[in-house]
């Protein structure tokens, strides 16, 4: 299978060279350009990425802590794609880019020419009441990183996996663009989780508990 391509540079890291949890069961075709389809979902309060939400838990229930209507406890949002990405004319239509998948909804692995290479990883929130919201997020990597990963994604040492890498994503409430983190395997089935960061505000926001009013109000929930 080949490898992805290198694009000319990185510049969003400064340097060169089928469900809201994306698993990484399918294998990737070869490398190939891709169009960008383009998916309906409730945008997030931020405005950037696409951010998608998984749908309410049928039922009449409200939730004890903040009356919104019940919701599994851990609760995924994703975004569509990277920001740097979305920000450009051509977004996933450009000569050139690269997908895992047919699309960027399902793709776990991104590279766009002169934007960068990116990985999809999963950001989880601790809320109070021992509810998650898990956000689908992007990180922007070097091109090795995205090298390493691609030769090892759908192999047994996946499980070793570490990905140093920045947010690709403005994560609601905090925003923590381009910050620094950390990106682990805690499930083989799964990407990676984002595990810690250099980051003091990322880093809270990985350990600390918060309000639902807090989170849900910034994602659009009502």
């Amino acid at each position: 299978m080949d490898e992805p391509s290198v694009p000319i540079s990185c510049s969003f890291d400064g340097s060169s060279g089928t469900c809201p949890i994306v698993e990484r069961s399918v294998r990737a075709p070869e490398p190939a350009s891709s169009e960008y389809s383009s998916h309906k979902g409730r945008s997030g309060a931020w405005g950037t990425g696409v951010l998608q939400q998984d749908g309410h838990v049928s039922g009449d229930g409200t939730c004890s802590m903040c009356g919104r209507a019940q919701h599994p406890r851990d609760r995924h949002v994703r975004f569509t794609l990277p920001d740097p990405v979305l920000d450009t004319a051509d977004q996933c239509d450009a000569r050139g880019v690269w997908m895992s998948h047919d699309d960027p909804s399902r793709s776990v692995m991104m590279q766009v020419p002169g934007v960068g290479a990116f990985i999809r990883a999963l950001l989880p929130v601790a809320l109070s009441g021992g509810f998650t919201v898990t956000f689908g997020v992007w990180l922007a990597v070097h091109p090795d990183e995205l090298r390493r990963a691609f030769a090892i994604w759908w192999e047994p040492e996946y499980e070793t996996l570490a990905l140093d890498g920045r947010l690709a994503n403005a994560v609601p409430p905090w925003g923590l663009l381009a910050a620094p983190v950390r990106a682990v395997v805690r499930d083989p089935n799964q990407t990676p989780y984002c595990d810690s960061s250099m980051d003091e505000r990322l880093a809270a926001v990985l350990t600390n508990e918060w309000t639902h009013d807090l989170v849900l109000d910034a994602i659009g929930d009502r």
